[in-house]
């Protein structure tokens, strides 16, 4: 069977993307985002910057491509659950299957304690650059749309005109983005307990329809 040249070259595509938005993440968590040039970003990568510049606009638009790119994740596993399963239990399993912990957050066993301090820390300064927040926030609401398809497509509402698929998706949006602030402020939990913790808190509020 022939290869299809133009899927290849959208994986090939779609590697380069989230290589440079994590090779970003890395270099700005170990040096600061001051420190990181678009040149190292790019050499990291083995691409030149004008390819970095051809996928992103600024290296906080690199970092929150990440958010982004779980959130598709969330939106493709969530649609493959089985039909017959609860909209919040799938959705669950959905999120804890597809977020790749242990890379980003140094939760994970065998961790030196100092360099997963380091890290913590970093991640914390990072996120609170002015730039990265902005670049956050448009990437949450590209990826609160993705979700809030997958949710309208599994419950058979319409996506604009049903509020509760878009309500669902704002709901998981803000459960994980408060699970991961309680995790950089107190590691003592893992992060998976705490998603599965805010999850299910905000599940008990809203009624399926």
């Amino acid at each position: 069977m022939a290869v299809d040249p133009s899927g290849l070259r959208a994986r090939k595509k779609e590697q380069t993307r989230i290589a440079l938005s994590w090779a970003t993440i890395r270099l700005a968590v170990e040096r600061g985002l001051a420190n990181v040039r678009v040149e190292d970003i790019a050499a990291e990568v083995g691409v030149s910057p004008r390819t970095f510049n051809n996928y992103f606009a600024s290296k906080g638009e690199a970092i929150a491509d990440r958010e982004l790119e779980r959130f598709r994740q969330f939106a493709a596993a969530l649609r493959e659950r089985p039909a017959g399963e609860p909209l919040w239990p799938a959705i669950t399993a959905a999120v804890l299957d597809r977020y790749a912990l242990a890379d980003e957050t140094g939760d994970s066993a065998g961790v030196d304690e100092t360099a997963r301090r380091r890290w913590v820390e970093g991640v914390r300064l990072m996120i609170a650059e002015p730039s990265v927040q902005r670049d956050l926030a448009v990437a949450y609401a590209a990826a609160e749309q993705q979700l809030a398809a997958a949710v309208a497509a599994r419950t058979g509402t319409d996506v604009d005109r049903d509020m509760f698929p878009r309500l669902v998706a704002g709901a998981v949006g803000v459960a994980l983005g408060t699970a991961r602030q309680q995790w950089l402020r107190d590691q003592s939990v893992p992060i998976a307990d705490l998603l599965r913790d805010a999850l299910a808190q905000v599940a008990g509020g809203l009624a399926v329809p």
